[in-house]
């Protein structure tokens, strides 16, 4: 019987995993994909929010503000992208502006520190060179900021397998029962395990999970965003995550650089009732650059190199719901929507301590606290490179030329801790294929790596698991 059985491999159930690593308990994470941040984690805005939006005294104004003072040191012990580049919400009328001091005094109820206001759009052009003129206000957040969301999932996952966690990809879960001994839970793919504590993670289908087991139901609404990614060349336009203030007209979209210096735009926001829906739809899609045009009016759709969509897992009730359920050692960590990226480190730290409690853990005499990524080559020197070479070859062999990435960097990301296994867990753990031609060049090599590296056939390849074969077999 297992201490811990996590049901979800996103940033929620990675980042509960490593803070149970902490403790002396038989931990093992399930996740229906294969690989961790195969949901939501891998599609959104990659914000982490001041807390000023959310409403005062919910689980989203708490963790939002908990969770944001915790990005700067946990991006250094686990070495993923974060920059804490501000944000901005602007007003587009002057009659609207009373709706900014709503948000100030919000996020101050909240304990958002150093927010203010300015007017006029020269001074919000101090800011922000290329915003709109017809921007009369903006409420500047500082504690805003940007992280890669699938990378930080993957440095979470890393680091709490290199601590004992125990991960499981391709098994769905079908059935949790309770049967006042602890919890049988069953996989779709046969496999079945016991644990004192379930904890429930598993993004849009935590309603099902609790559902399973919970007398009090839980309905989770799929809501699709679509977004816009630009080019590199384009990363100029924009500094600070830039908001709309909600109007009449509703929410807007942002416009905010990433971490590694695109523009992205988006997202729309359309309840689906597939919860595994993620098409792009033209209307969307359109929708959202041309609300993201009233931000920054110079963006240009010829610097578009690709668009997606990402899911929310939107709970009836419109806050998270976290913690120990009705039912004895059952733990739910469910609607986690916006702030939710933003909130994740402090969640994972409160479920980690409420579980460690329940189950009296002890603490490890020796967890490695600290994960180093993958070096990055097109970020090293010259001095630096040739070290690297020098170290390992490989490092020295282009594979994409978009990104500058080797083909050391992609066999580190094959070989490391719950490692890459398909197209897209590379390109999440070194970028490779997320330039300009979206992997138009560089495809073909990187599954001839993938194939050595696993010993499997470029047929058995797929770009995210499942029947995404790329290629059907040899013509010569």
């Amino acid at each position: 019987m297992k201490d811990v059985i996590i049901i979800g491999g996103g940033v929620i159930g990675c980042g509960i995993a490593r803070e149970l690593a902490r403790y002396q308990a038989d931990v093992l994470l399930l996740e229906r994909g294969n690989d961790v941040s195969v949901g939501t984690s891998k599609a959104n805005s990659g914000i982490v929010h001041g807390g000023y939006d959310a409403k005062p005294g919910t689980l989203k104004a708490k963790y939002n503000v908990m969770g944001n003072a915790m990005f700067d040191e946990l991006s250094r012990e686990l070495d993923f992208p974060f920059r804490r580049n501000g944000s901005i919400v602007l007003c587009f009328d002057e009659s609207q502006i009373g709706g900014l001091d709503e948000l100030l005094n919000r996020g101050i109820t909240n304990g958002v520190k150093g927010m203010y206001i300015v007017k006029g759009s020269d001074e919000i052009k101090k800011l922000e060179p290329y915003v709109s003129d017809k921007a009369v206000a903006a409420l500047v957040v500082p504690s805003g900021g940007i992280v890669s969301p699938y990378e930080m999932t993957v440095a979470y996952a890393e680091n709490a397998a290199v601590n004992g966690v125990e991960f499981r990809f391709l098994s769905e879960v079908t059935s949790v029962i309770n049967d006042g001994n602890g919890f049988a839970v069953t996989c779709a793919d046969g496999y079945s395990e016991r644990a004192k504590v379930v904890i429930n993670a598993a993004g849009v289908y935590a309603d099902v999970i609790n559902n399973m087991v919970c007398g009090e139901k839980l309905h989770i609404t799929a809501r699709k965003g679509d977004y816009v990614l630009m080019d590199k060349t384009c990363g100029y336009l924009a500094d600070h995550t830039m908001f709309q203030l909600p109007t009449k007209m509703g929410k807007g979209v942002l416009v905010t650089p990433t971490t590694h210096g695109n523009i992205l735009v988006g997202p729309t926001a359309t309840d689906v009732e597939d919860k595994d829906d993620v098409n792009t739809t033209a209307a969307e899609l359109n929708d959202a650059f041309a609300k993201a045009s009233l931000t920054v009016p110079t963006l240009a759709r010829r610097n578009i190199i690709t668009q997606f969509s990402g899911l929310r897992a939107h709970l009836d009730g419109d806050d998270f719901v976290v913690g120990e359920s009705s039912v004895n050692g059952f733990y739910n960590v469910a609607g986690i929507e916006s702030p939710g990226l933003s909130c994740a480190p402090a969640i994972a730290v409160d479920i980690a301590q409420s579980v460690a409690g329940k189950l009296a853990l002890k603490q490890k005499l020796h967890f490695e606290s600290k994960r180093k990524g993958i070096p990055q080559f097109s970020k090293l020197s010259n001095t630096e490179r040739e070290k690297l070479i020098d170290q390992n070859p490989l490092y020295g062999k282009i594979v994409c030329r978009c990104e500058v990435v080797t083909e050391g960097e992609i066999v580190d990301s094959i070989r490391r801790p719950v490692g890459a296994k398909d197209l897209d867990g590379v390109k999440r753990r070194t970028r490779a294929g997320m330039g300009r031609c979206q992997a138009g060049f560089c495809t073909p090599r990187i599954m001839e790596i993938i194939a050595r590296e696993l010993g499997c056939d470029m047929a058995d390849v797929t770009k995210r698991g499942g029947e995404s074969q790329v290629v059907k077999g040899r013509t010569k």
